[in-house]
C-alpha cells in the first residue's frame, strides 16, 4: 500500500490518527523540553512550523496513544496534561489596526470562558497575564504557551510605517506578559519567518531562547538527506521507475531542486518537506513551493533598495543581521534568508561572515521567474513564454530575434521606475540570462556595469560583451583584447561574437554587432 503524504496537514492528532507519514521529529522535542522554557524558531514558510507547535501541544496534552512507535514513547515516563493557550495568527488577514486586535480578543475571550475573566483586567495584556496565572492556579500544572507565526501581522504591512508601529506596540506588551508571568508559565515556544528585531517586539522578552540557528536542532523542521532514506526507501525506487531513471539520479534531482538549506554554517542540509512531499506523492519533479504564493513584500523591498540581483547569489553578512529585520532596515537580505529564497552557503571564521545563495534550483528558477514582470513590462502570463522564445532563438542561432526579443523587454519601462538605469538595465540582463542558463550553458561575468556573457547550446557559442553608452564596435573589440573567445578556439561548434551597445538616451539596446 502506497504511503499518504501528509500534504499540508499541519494537526499532529489528526496525522497520526488518520495513518499520514510522520517523520519522527520527537526525540528532539523531548530534549528541547527538558533542557528550557522558552523558544523561539524561525524557518521559511511550508517548513512544518504549524506541525512541530501542534506536536508540542499533543505532547503537553498528555496525549500518549498519538506518540506510539516514536521516539518519544520510550523518553516520557510521566505524560502530565498541561493547560494549553495555543495562538495561531495565521488565520488573518491584517490591512487595519483593528484586525491584530479581534484575533488576540478573540482567542482571550475563549480562554475567558474556560479560566474566567477579571473586569479589572482591561487591556489585552492583562488579560492574557489573568488568564496565564488563573489556568496554572485552576489546574495545578504551569500553562504551556504556543504561538504559531508570531510575526504574520508584522510581515504583512511591511513598507505601512504606520501599521507597523501600531502592530507592534500591541504586540509588545503583549508578549511581554510571558515574561511578567513567569513563575505560572511551563514551557513557551513562539515561531514564524522573521526574527523582528530586538527593539521591537520582543524587547520585553529577552529570556527567549532563540534556536533559528543552532546546530543541534537543524533538522527540527524539514527533512533531511538521512530522514529520506530511513522513511521513504521503497518510494524512491518507485519514482525512479515511474520517471524512467535510475535510483541514483532521482537522488541526485530530488537533492538539486529540494535540497541545500543551511540554518548554520556546518549543518546537514535540509529540503523542503512540502514541495519534496508533492514530488514523492505525484512522482514528478516541480516548482511546487511557488504555486503555493511568493509574497510581494520580498519584490517591494529588492525595488525599494535599488538591490542588484546579481549580488544575490553571493552575498555576503553576519549572524546580526541574518538574525533581526528591522521595519526600517535598509537591506533586503535578512528578509529574504529568512523566507528561504536565500540561504547559508559558506561561513568564515576569522571574520564571523556568513556567504549566502540559493538553497536549491526550485527557489532560483522560482524566484528569478516571479521577479520578471515586475523588472520589465511584460506580464505575469507572457513572461514564461518569452523566455521559451528566447532559447530557441539561441538554439538555432538567430541572434537577431533574440536581441529584437530582448529589445522589446526595455521598451515602455516607466521613468520613475528607474531611478539608476544602469542598475536597471544590469537587473533585466541577469534575469533573463539566468532564465535562460537553466536550459543552456550560460556564463555570466560582471564587474562595474559591464557584462560580459557566454551561452553554449549544441551547435553554437555566443561570446557577448555589454557596454553603457559606448559603441557596438567598442565592445567587439573588447572580445578580442581580452581574448574571451580563446577557450573555444578548438571548438568544432559555430562561435558569434557579439557587441551589444546600451544607449541611455534611448534607454534601450541601441546596437549589436556580430562577427
Amino acid at each position: 500500500m502506497s504511503k499518504k503524504y501528509p500534504i499540508g496537514i499541519q494537526n499532529f492528532e489528526s496525522l497520526r490518527k488518520d495513518g499520514y507519514l510522520y517523520i519522527d521529529k520527537t526525540a528532539l522535542i523531548y530534549q528541547l523540553v527538558q533542557s528550557g522554557r522558552y523558544y523561539f524558531l524561525s524557518r521559511p514558510r511550508r517548513f512544518g512550523k504549524s506541525l512541530l507547535i501542534s506536536t508540542l501541544e499533543a505532547y503537553f496534552q498528555g496525549k500518549k496513544e498519538l506518540f506510539e512507535g516514536l521516539a518519544m514513547e520510550k523518553l516520557e515516563k510521566d505524560w502530565v496534561k498541561h493547560p494549553i493557550l495555543h495562538i495561531d495568527l495565521n488565520i488573518e488577514k491584517y490591512d487595519n489596526p483593528e484586525s491584530l486586535e479581534n484575533i488576540l480578543h478573540k482567542s482571550l475571550s475563549g480562554w475567558e470562558k474556560l479560566y474566567g475573566a477579571d473586569p479589572s483586567e482591561r487591556s489585552l495584556s492583562l488579560r492574557f497575564a489573568g488568564i496565564i496565572q488563573r489556568a496554572c492556579e485552576q489546574t495545578g500544572q504551569r500553562v504551556v504557551i504556543l504561538v504559531d507565526e508570531y510575526d504574520k501581522p508584522m510581515l504583512q504591512v511591511i513598507g505601512n510605517e504606520e501599521l507597523q508601529q501600531q502592530f507592534r506596540n500591541t504586540l509588545k506588551p503583549f508578549y511581554g506578559a510571558l515574561k511578567t508571568m513567569d513563575g505560572y508559565i511551563k514551557f513557551a515556544m513562539l515561531t514564524g519567518v522573521t526574527k523582528f528585531g530586538k527593539v521591537s517586539v520582543f524587547s520585553d522578552l529577552n529570556n527567549l531562547d532563540d534556536i533559528s540557528m543552532w546546530n543541534e536542532y537543524d533538522e527540527i523542521c524539514g527533512i533531511s538527506d538521512r530522514e529520506i532514506h530511513e522513511n521513504l526507501e521503497t518510494e524512491l525506487y518507485e519514482f525512479a521507475r515511474a520517471q524512467g531513471v535510475t535510483y541514483e539520479v532521482i537522488c541526485d534531482k530530488l537533492k538539486e531542486y529540494y535540497d541545500g538549506y543551511h540554518f548554520t554554517h556546518n549543518s546537514v542540509g535540509i529540503y523542503n518537506p512540502f514541495s519534496l512531499l508533492i514530488a514523492f506523492k505525484r512522482k514528478e519533479i516541480g516548482s511546487y513551493w511557488f504555486e503555493t504564493g511568493t509574497p510581494t513584500y520580498l519584490v517591494k523591498l529588492l525595488k525599494k533598495h535599488h538591490y542588484n540581483l546579481e549580488r544575490m547569489a553571493h552575498e555576503e553578512t553576519n549572524a546580526d543581521v541574518l538574525n533581526s529585520v528591522d521595519a526600517d532596515s535598509t537591506n533586503p537580505i535578512p528578509v529574504i534568508y529568512q523566507s528561504g529564497y536565500l540561504t547559508i552557503k559558506g561561513y568564515d571564521p576569522r571574520f564571523g561572515s556568513y556567504r549566502l545563495g540559493f538553497p536549491n534550483r526550485e527557489v532560483e528558477e522560482g524566484f528569478i521567474r516571479y521577479l520578471l514582470p515586475f523588472y520589465t513590462n511584460k506580464g505575469a502570463v507572457e513572461s514564461p513564454f518569452e523566455i521559451q522564445k528566447f532559447i530557441r532563438e539561441v538554439e538555432s542561432g538567430d541572434y537577431d530575434s533574440f536581441f529584437r526579443r530582448l529589445q522589446s523587454f526595455f521598451t515602455d519601462t516607466p521613468y520613475e521606475l528607474v531611478r539608476d538605469l544602469e542598475l536597471h538595465y544590469q537587473n533585466v540582463l541577469f534575469i533573463v540570462f539566468k532564465l535562460i542558463g537553466f536550459y543552456v550553458k550560460a556564463e555570466y561575468h560582471t564587474s562595474q556595469g559591464r557584462i560580459d556573457l557566454v551561452l553554449q547550446t549544441d551547435q553554437y557559442i555566443y561570446v557577448m560583451e555589454f557596454k553603457l553608452d559606448g559603441t557596438a564596435e567598442e565592445a567587439l573589440c573588447q572580445i578580442d583584447e581580452k581574448k574571451y573567445a580563446l577557450p573555444f578556439a578548438a571548438d568544432p561548434r559555430k562561435l558569434f561574437k557579439i557587441g551589444v551597445n546600451f544607449s541611455n538616451e534611448i534607454r534601450n539596446i541601441e546596437q549589436w554587432i556580430v562577427e
